[in-house]
């Protein structure tokens, strides 16, 4: 089972990547309806991958800010419909359109929005709209970006070996953009597409000016947290404090940065920017475990597998966040860190180490030890 294919629009883009002001120029070299594309190349280069790019997972609240695959919805004004949405509108006319001629001329509208994006580099752009006949007669509508692969050759004869391909592409790192997405199979939304894109390139993103990304599951966190803490500090007027963390190469810095963040008592919402926006963050001190149980089950309750993560020196913890105070336990003496984690078995992975045939201590003298 895969897409039909009604109709497809090939373009080759060059760039001379020098950003904005490099120069950027496409070219159409053929669109194809359903009876051309059926015995053509791109037939065979395209197999399976409409289907690929369907069915690829993608989460609503992603785990991390950068994931390659999201889900986008249409924004419009209160009391306006899709209609409303001049990318919306981009993605109907092609869905749409009644001709070849109609839906090239649909596809190069969409190729120069798209070549007023920043950055971004030569290939081949394909827009197809493609029907998956089980279940819908209404069609999709796909973008799909192949970059130039560099260093590409083909063995010819035992004497020359090789001959240098120029302009070569594969659907290997191909980013993609697919409307409708469909969720499921036989089920789709109008508002919503999908787009898939290596971390480091935004360029989908940028060309699609009018459409909302759903937020991450740190961000969605981080502002539970920052109310949690501005409800404590409004019971207790206890300002949070943001012991920032140093890199290596900001250490120079270090004074300097001390100075600067040191925000008025009063000044919650600054205080909490600042420690919001930081990459690396010390132990505030400030809640007691009970506190912190309270606060975390109210998150978990919400997302069970919300991860804890966190560095002692060079050493590296990864839990649950269920796992504080039940398996996971926090505490300090005379200045020093200390964390205790329990559980019933030890698994050794890669890299074999005499720890393997260590006969455990009792808890006594290892708590005996650390007193002393």
């Amino acid at each position: 089972m895969d897409f039909d294919i009604q109709f497809l629009s090939f373009f080759v883009i060059d760039s001379d990547g020098q950003g904005e002001q490099g120069s950027k120029s496409y070219k159409h070299y053929q669109t194809l309806d359903e009876k051309s594309y059926i015995n053509h190349p791109l037939s065979d280069f395209l197999e399976g991958e409409l289907m690929k790019i369907s069915k690829r997972k993608v989460e609503r609240h992603p785990k991390s800010e950068q994931v390659p695959t999201k889900i986008g919805r249409f924004h419009v004004e209160e009391g306006y419909d899709l209609a409303s949405n001049p990318n919306f509108n981009q993605f109907n006319k092609i869905r749409t359109a009644a001709t070849s001629e109609d839906f090239q001329h649909s596809c190069e509208q969409l190729v120069r929005s798209y070549m007023d994006t920043s950055s971004i580099r030569g290939g081949a752009l394909i827009v197809a709209r493609a029907k998956l006949n089980k279940y819908f007669d209404e069609p999709f509508v796909f973008v799909l970006k192949c970059d130039f692969e560099p260093k590409v050759a083909t063995i010819t004869d035992e004497k020359s070996l090789i001959q240098q391909v120029e302009m070569a592409i594969t659907t290997k790192n191909m980013k993609s953009i697919q409307y409708p997405y469909m969720p499921e199979e036989g089920m789709i939304e109008e508002w919503e597409l999908k787009i898939h894109q290596s971390s480091h390139s935004r360029y989908f993103e940028d060309f699609l000016k009018y459409v909302e990304y759903e937020r991450s599951m740190p961000e969605i966190v981080k502002d539970q947290v920052i109310t949690m803490a501005k409800q404590y500090y409004e019971d207790t007027g206890a300002m949070p404090q943001y012991n920032i963390k140093q890199s290596e190469d900001e250490e120079s810095e270090e004074q300097e940065v001390t100075e600067t963040t040191e925000a008025p008592q009063t000044d919650f919402d600054t205080t909490m920017e600042v420690w919001a926006t930081s990459p690396k963050r010390e132990l505030q001190e400030q809640w007691s475990s009970e506190q912190v149980m309270e606060a975390s089950y109210h998150l978990v309750e919400q997302i069970p597998e919300l991860d804890l993560s966190f560095k002692l020196d060079h050493m590296a913890v990864k839990a649950l966040l269920s796992d504080f105070g039940v398996n996971v336990h926090i505490g300090k003496q005379n200045g020093r860190y200390y964390v205790l984690l329990e559980g019933d078995r030890l698994e050794f992975g890669k890299g074999a180490s005499p720890v393997e045939f260590l006969r455990p201590n009792e808890m006594k003298d290892i708590i005996d030890k650390i007193g002393k």
